[in-house]
């Protein structure tokens, strides 16, 4: 007898009129009409069912902020840093939750239930790491959320860096942070490089790093993380999020740096929606469009995610964490409009990102957690195109979120009736 059984889905891989048997959160049975006897079952109508949505970089602690203290005038990043700092003082530890929590519930509704979250350390009270802790245990039979120690002041650039690093680590964050690029020189980046993978190793850590944030074709502290990460024995356990001084490198030096990341086997992040909106400020035209090569680094076999970074916060004012909406970004802004390019920008918000944070039995396989989103669309690329409903959220093989499906009534003039149309489309 099986728990939960959804029928007639087709799959992100392409197959169609697929079956999904479930006992006991696990999936145990993918196939054509699946006909053991369930005590539940879906009808999934044709739609896509999909392995959950996964952002692998995001801030929690900041989402849903945006006004707190004032808005950004520039919309800039180091302006959105200034405000940031400006509003830490008045943080509260259940200010704070209240407002991861309801980002929880948005997250979920859509369909994402999987975020590593940044976490600000360079606060001493460490409210941020308390609260986002007690939210990751709230949320855990929900969500699965993964807190990154995230020196936003510098790790050498602020003094107690280090100190508050370790404290939070020893409280239970999962992962090392850094920001190299906002040290005051080149050298001090790479030191701190050199030092944070030196406590993940210590503690047997993952490591994720803001990296290279900067439309500076030499700020290069990607290529110093990978030597790091191969010199410390770290491969495949290091990620490097944004890189976007790579959209401004000669194509010489990215000639050389590409293999060495996918040597390190360093994951990369993009974040579509922010590098599109912060970078490029300075141009006046030609305009550089602000992402690191995405597509060049699929082609060579590295691991790219797409992250949504900031929702309604000091630096981006906009978003519902919505990961088609990162994947659609994504996919225009790296020109990723072929068919197996648009697969792949599905796959950023998936599988690529279950891989950055390495995540245990994640997928719609035979063994794997009954974790699936079953969304009004047909395909991956027509999710693409037209980030539908989520028409039910599935965890453990529980629905914990269900949407009905869009319709649309048009009332023109001359017709008798009005006519009805789904998915945004007649």
């Amino acid at each position: 007898m099986l728990d939960l059984l959804i029928k007639n889905v087709n799959l992100a891989n392409g197959k169609k009129a697929q079956d999904i048997g479930i006992i006991d959160g696990k999936i145990t049975e993918i196939a054509t009409n699946i006909i053991t006897p369930a005590r539940k079952t879906l009808q999934g109508n044709g739609h896509l069912a999909s392995a959950p949505f996964v952002d692998s970089h995001f801030h929690m602690d900041s989402a849903l902020s945006l006004g707190q203290p004032r808005l950004n005038q520039s919309g800039t990043l180091l302006e959105g840093i200034k405000i940031w700092g400006e509003l830490k003082p008045s943080l509260t530890v259940d200010a704070i939750k209240a407002r991861a929590l309801e980002l929880c519930r948005w997250s979920i509704a859509r369909g994402t239930l999987a975020i590593r979250s940044h976490v600000d350390i360079s606060d001493d009270r460490l409210l941020a790491v308390e609260a986002l802790l007690e939210v990751r245990e709230q949320m855990r039979d929900f969500i699965d959320i993964q807190l990154v120690a995230f020196p936003q002041d510098g790790f050498l650039r602020y003094p107690k860096a280090e100190q508050n690093l370790l404290r939070a680590l020893d409280k239970g964050v999962d992962v090392v942070g850094g920001i190299p690029h906002f040290e005051r020189t080149m050298a001090d980046g790479s030191a701190s490089i050199r030092r944070l993978c030196e406590i993940a190793v210590e503690r047997d850590l993952l490591v994720d790093m803001h990296c290279d944030e900067s439309d500076d074709p030499m700020s290069r502290h990607i290529e110093v993380l990978a030597s790091e990460t191969i010199r410390q024995g770290l491969q495949g356990r290091v990620t490097g999020s944004h890189l976007t001084s790579m959209h401004s490198m000669d194509n010489y030096y990215v000639s050389k740096l590409i293999p060495l990341i996918r040597e390190a086997r360093v994951h990369v992040v993009a974040n579509p929606l922010i590098n599109i909106t912060l970078q490029g400020r300075s141009d006046s035209y030609p305009k550089r469009r602000g992402m690191t090569r995405v597509p060049e680094m699929l082609a060579a076999g590295i691991n790219v995610a797409f992250g949504h970074d900031c929702v309604m916060d000091p630096w981006y004012s906009f978003g519902t964490h919505d990961m088609l909406d990162v994947a659609h970004m994504g996919l225009h802004v790296a020109q990723m409009t072929g068919v197996e390019q648009m697969q792949a920008a599905f796959s950023a918000v998936t599988e690529n990102a279950a891989k950055v944070m390495h995540l245990e039995d994640y997928g719609l396989k035979v063994g794997c957690h009954a974790d699936i989103v079953i969304c009004e669309a047909s395909s991956a690329i027509e999710a693409l195109q037209l980030r539908p409903e989520r028409l039910y959220v599935i965890r453990r093989g529980k629905v914990i979120a269900s949407t009905e499906p869009r319709v649309t009534q048009l009332h023109l003039t001359g017709e008798d009736s009005p006519v009805s149309f789904s998915k945004g489309l007649f």
